[in-house]
């Protein structure tokens, strides 16, 4: 997987001068303006790439929870450049609407043919992945894709037409298009890092699966959070009067089927107070609480 990221930032690098060329040959912003974000893109997978490279390390003792992390952090650096790269084109081209200037069509069109297949190869490599950091770069690669694609139609509508403010209204539509799905990504990433509760994991349905097992009295202090927005972790303290090893089994096993990657459970028996109000009040009407269910 980190070779196809290492591919698309090769792809993209030399990519990016072969279009700032392009660009200067052709005079066409929109191919300008692609020049500049492929080298935003560039930049980014390299980043993307050195932190997805750490965050297969196991966990040590300075990161007991692993470097997991390190592939969301290239999520977001990643995704603020591509921020700041759409906000720059954008501005460029409403720049090019009230100056516009001669642009070569023929060049365009050779130029985002070669750009489309290049980059269509590039996103090839990269679609599929679970990671964050990786569904970033993805998404660099598409947006090429997809700006050469839209480069190509307007070279030629405006080769048959000569409106030239075509090749801007174009690369705006493209870097709005970023803007949004980046945005999305850069909020799934910030989740993570508040150690917000997982999006596919219920809280509810968790506590009602552990309650239902046999010599459960109580649970309470659940905590979820997800490493990488793959990998989930929980821990909980379980109120029980049954078989410490055989109930925490059960319970590992049935919030695995919920999702839960890594399990931590602290067991108590009735007459326990962990020092917390929520465990007292939970466990003196536990039983209560199993008839409503």
């Amino acid at each position: 997987m980190k070779n196809h990221i290492l591919i698309a930032f090769i792809l993209n690098l030399g990519f990016s001068v072969f279009e700032l060329v392009g660009g200067i040959l052709t005079g066409s912003v929109a191919i300008l303006s692609d020049s500049l974000h492929d080298f935003g893109d560039a930049l980014s997978i390299g980043i993307a790439f050195l932190l997805e490279k750490k965050s297969a390390k196991k966990p040590d003792n300075t990161h007991t929870y692993g470097y997991l992390r390190y592939s969301v952090l290239g999520s977001v650096i990643t995704t603020v450049i591509l921020l700041v790269g759409s906000v720059l084109v954008i501005v460029g081209a409403f720049g090019r609407i009230l100056k516009p200037t001669e642009i070569n069509y023929n060049g365009m069109i050779i130029f985002a043919v070669i750009g489309a297949a290049v980059n269509f190869v590039a996103a090839y490599f990269t679609h599929g992945s679970e990671s964050l950091n990786e569904k970033a770069v993805n998404l660099h690669m598409l947006e090429d894709v997809l700006g050469w694609v839209v480069v190509l139609i307007g070279a030629v509508v405006m080769k048959f037409t000569d409106i030239i403010i075509l090749d801007s209204l174009l690369s705006i539509g493209v870097a709005v298009f970023i803007l949004i799905h980046a945005l999305k990504n850069l909020f799934e990433a910030l989740n993570i890092f508040l150690n917000k509760t997982p999006k596919s994991i219920k809280i509810e349905e968790m506590k009602k699966v552990v309650l239902e097992t046999e010599g459960v009295l109580g649970v309470h202090h659940i905590h979820v959070f997800s490493l990488d927005g793959v990998q989930n972790i929980a821990t909980l303290h379980v109120v029980t009067n049954g078989d410490y090893g055989e109930i925490k089994h059960t319970i590992k096993h049935k919030l695995e089927h919920l999702g839960i990657t890594h399990t931590t459970v602290e067991l108590e028996n009735e007459n326990e107070r962990c020092g917390d109000t929520e465990c007292t009040v939970n466990n003196a009407s536990s039983h209560s609480h199993h008839h409503h269910h």
